[in-house]
């Protein structure tokens, strides 16, 4: 018997994959232009704060503001983007020579100017992993890829900044009232209550101010190098490099650190650390010499310094959540980093950390999470990857500042 066109199974089912099909073609033509379009957003986001910062001109707040000055913003947006999508598009195109399922990266655009406040225009990017990471190579390839690929280019940025420093008279375009003075300014205009913002010390960027610099006559006031938009785009990717390579959890040097020493290994390293990080930036928070009759801001909040210890211990157990399943040695924990801090201040009084860091331990200890998950295929990593991973272990290590924005 003849089936009648149109009724056949085989025919419906072939329908139902191309109705399927274009479907899916939509959807990733809709995700495309949401790729695009922030992109595009966070271009110019990332272009009105270098204008910001290399002309102290604020869009919505500044009389004059002219294209040319937001086109000046491009001297930072260009580079620092540039950076930001080498450093991604690393991950992107790793996942996709092992054929894993990855979305191309999402630019998170943020600026700040219209509450006339600087920023850096952006919360960075990511790209999100569907398919099933399955061995530990392969979460070692594609955690170092990113970094590694944003830090050459870094260096490029970096080098092209210090050799091709304009004159130091610019800097009277920022800060016209600095003009009465001459280049004898940094004797004048800082004192104990000026506000600036400064840009900390690292291995490499020190190495670039002291050594690649053609004229180190035309270095400006430390105070002043952050209104330089290639060396700043420059910073922050050690910045942001260093961030990625913490070997903690399931940051790319979690990954990294997770493909050198297995599993048991990595966490006993990421939870070391970890707690090594939060000692260092919680340092000088609560001392023996503090007023106990004043108040202390705690993350916005105002806190009695009579209740400062009570309030800060929680706060240290409350960020060992992934730490470990078991609330006793949460608190144990909790306490032995505040004795630990409080001796240590005790001694030496004018120790501090860098309270700054203790958001990114609220990020990792809370959501992130401070331990890498296993794998399917656990197995060792060869000769070479190994040499890889240790080399940017050593790339952390000279992007790492302490201290990376002083006031």
């Amino acid at each position: 018997m003849e089936e009648i066109e149109g009724s056949s199974p085989e025919r419906s089912l072939q329908e139902q994959i191309k109705e399927l099909e274009i479907a899916e073609k939509k959807k990733e033509q809709k995700r495309l232009f949401i790729h695009i379009g922030l992109f595009i957003a966070t271009f110019i986001c990332t272009t009105l704060a270098g204008a910001e910062w290399s002309r102290n001109k604020f869009l919505l707040f500044s009389e004059g503001y002219t294209w040319a000055d937001f086109v000046a913003g491009m001297e930072f947006s260009i580079p620092f983007l540039t950076i930001l999508t080498f450093h991604e598009f690393g991950h992107y195109l790793t996942a996709k020579y092992y054929k894993i399922k990855v979305t191309l990266p999402y630019y998170l655009p943020l600026w700040l100017g219209f509450l006339g406040s600087p920023s850096i225009g952006t919360m960075g990017a990511f790209i999100n992993i569907k398919g099933k990471i399955k061995t530990r190579q392969q979460y070692f390839d594609i955690g170092i890829a990113g970094p590694l690929a944003g830090f050459v280019v870094a260096l490029f940025v970096l080098w092209y900044g210090f050799t091709h420093l304009p004159p130091q008279e610019d800097i009277f375009q920022i800060h016209p009232e600095y003009a009465q003075y001459g280049l004898d300014y940094p004797n004048h205009v800082y004192s104990d209550s000026t506000a600036s913002i400064g840009l900390g010390n690292t291995i490499l960027f020190d190495f670039f101010k002291e050594h690649v610099t053609t004229q180190p006559e035309l270095l400006p006031h430390p105070n002043e190098i952050i209104h330089y938009p290639w060396i700043l785009a420059g910073y922050l990717a050690l910045f942001f490099t260093a961030l990625n390579l913490l070997p903690i959890g399931q940051l790319d040097g979690g990954h990294i650190v997770y493909g050198l020493l297995g599993l048991k290994n990595s966490r006993l390293v990421s939870a070391g650390l970890y707690i090594v990080f939060i000692f260092y930036a919680g340092l000088g928070i609560v001392t023996p010499f503090m007023d106990w009759t004043a108040t202390t801001t705690f993350f916005m909040m105002p806190v009695p310094n009579l209740f400062a210890i009570p309030v800060y211990i929680y706060f240290l157990k409350w960020v060992m959540q992934s730490l470990t399943d078991n609330d006793m040695n949460r608190w144990m924990v909790a306490v032995g980093i505040f004795t630990a801090q409080f001796v240590v201040s005790f001694i030496f009084p004018t120790v501090e950390g860098y309270s700054g860091w203790l958001l990114y331990g609220i990020i990792l200890g809370r959501f992130i999470g401070i331990y890498h998950p296993p794998v399917a295929q656990d197995e060792p990593l060869d000769f070479n990857r190994k040499v890889l991973g240790w080399i940017a272990l050593i790339i952390f290590v000279i992007c790492w500042s302490p201290n990376p924005f002083t006031t």
